[in-house]
């Protein structure tokens, strides 16, 4: 897993709006109002992952093989300072609607992308919005992955 995770980090670089892109350790969790982040970001985590044996191959280590499907989240999360109301100025409600660019600059970077050979291709699933009182914008979007021969 921590190539998968590696492997997904450096693709998430390729984003440029991203400021800090990391695994998921709580970073979004009771620090508010100052989150050890910078904003926008992008953290990642294995939600979830479901096993199935598939017999045994003397030649590796461990000898028995399994397939796993599971979950994979992002938390993307940006500070919004500024209003999206109907008569602010459009630069200022494009400054505020960053998030939306973000959400879907990191679709169309990973969605379909095998990020290891073991892996296969993540698919979206859900996207989710994640209430709070300090005035940072947090969505959780899930994908969908399976591996093989782990």
């Amino acid at each position: 897993m921590k190539a998968f995770l590696q492997a997904i980090q450096t693709k998430l670089a390729t984003i440029a709006a991203l400021q800090y892109i990391d695994e998921d350790w709580g970073q979004m969790d009771s620090y508010s109002p100052n989150p050890p982040t910078k904003f926008p970001c992008a953290l990642i985590d294995i939600t979830s992952l479901n096993f199935s044996n598939i017999g045994k191959d003397n030649s590796a280590n461990p000898i028995n093989r399994q397939l796993a499907d599971g979950t994979i989240t992002f938390i993307l999360a940006d500070i919004k300072l500024s209003n999206t109301s109907h008569r602010a100025p459009q630069s200022q409600k494009d400054n505020a609607w960053t998030i939306w660019t973000i959400i879907e600059d990191l679709h169309k970077t990973v969605h379909g992308w095998k990020p290891t050979e073991v892996s296969g291709a993540l698919m979206r699933t859900g996207l989710k919005r994640i209430r709070r009182d300090d005035g940072i914008q947090e969505y959780q979007i899930t994908y969908t992955i399976g591996f093989a021969n782990v």
